[in-house]
């Protein structure tokens, strides 16, 4: 795997630096709530989305009108634990939940939300509405994310199926056993994880660690950690990052190594 796409795959809110979106100034801290939901729909929130959705002049930010569309939904990641072969582990955990908002003129977008000792609170503007399509087209079943190589799958019983071109790639178009996926995650990020030889070098941050926060963009090469360990990492004080599709929807093209 090459180092694109380990340094890329886990790229969180407290794990970035701002590629051009907005200013950096304009990185703010948005209060908690007691709901994702009503963390995504305060009028904080509305407002830096509003901004989100008018850079580049797409659309005047007086006219974004932005809403919030239906529920969140929790945003599950492949988890290290599953990976290293840990009894009882289920094949991906939690990160966060996401909402869908839109703008006037049909921009989409992902409002990354996480839960503190305040409440839940939006951590993360991402373009697009990966999040919650794919959940949405996973029929109830467990939805999740291989970030290593941008790949979205649902495990449904003892099957893992593919819901995008980059997993169909990995597991074919018909999809593979939970065993056989194990097994293939064993072979691809096995001497990646925390604490690993490779994960101690820095090259690419490893699997899931190191454990903080630290600014990285796309490809590279810098630490890699995941939405609920950056946040919690950060504190209170972690500036909301309004982020671009290059950060954390990577074109489908991208050239990967085996």
């Amino acid at each position: 795997m090459n180092a694109r796409a380990t340094g890329a795959g886990l790229l969180t809110a407290a794990a970035l630096v701002l590629l051009g979106v907005l200013p950096a100034d304009a990185a703010e801290t948005l209060p908690p709530a007691p709901t994702p939901e009503q963390a995504a729909s305060a009028p904080g929130t509305l407002d830096t989305l509003s901004r989100f959705f008018a850079r580049d002049g797409a659309v005047a930010r007086s006219a974004a009108a932005p809403r919030v569309e239906g529920g969140s939904v929790p945003v599950r990641i492949l988890s290290p634990d599953f990976v290293a072969g840990k009894p009882g582990a289920p094949v991906a955990r939690v990160e966060f939940r996401a909402s869908r908002a839109v703008s006037s003129d049909g921009q989409k977008a992902s409002l990354w939300t996480v839960e503190r000792a305040g409440g839940w609170q939006v951590v993360n503007i991402a373009t697009g509405d990966d999040e919650i399509r794919y959940a949405e087209l996973g029929g109830g079943g467990l939805v999740f994310r291989e970030p290593q190589i941008d790949a979205w799958y649902v495990q449904k019983g003892a099957k893992v199926l593919p819901l995008d071109e980059d997993a169909v790639r990995a597991v074919g178009r018909n999809g593979t056993s939970l065993a056989a996926y194990r097994e293939r995650v064993v072979r691809a990020y096995g001497d990646k994880l925390p604490g690993s030889a490779y994960a101690k070098k820095g090259t690419a941050g490893g699997y899931g660690g190191p454990r903080a926060a630290a600014p990285v963009a796309e490809g590279s090469g810098g630490p890699a950690v995941t939405v609920a360990s950056a946040t919690a990492g950060a504190g209170a004080g972690l500036a909301l990052l309004l982020i671009s599709a290059a950060a954390i929807r990577r074109r489908r093209a991208t050239t990967r190594e085996p």
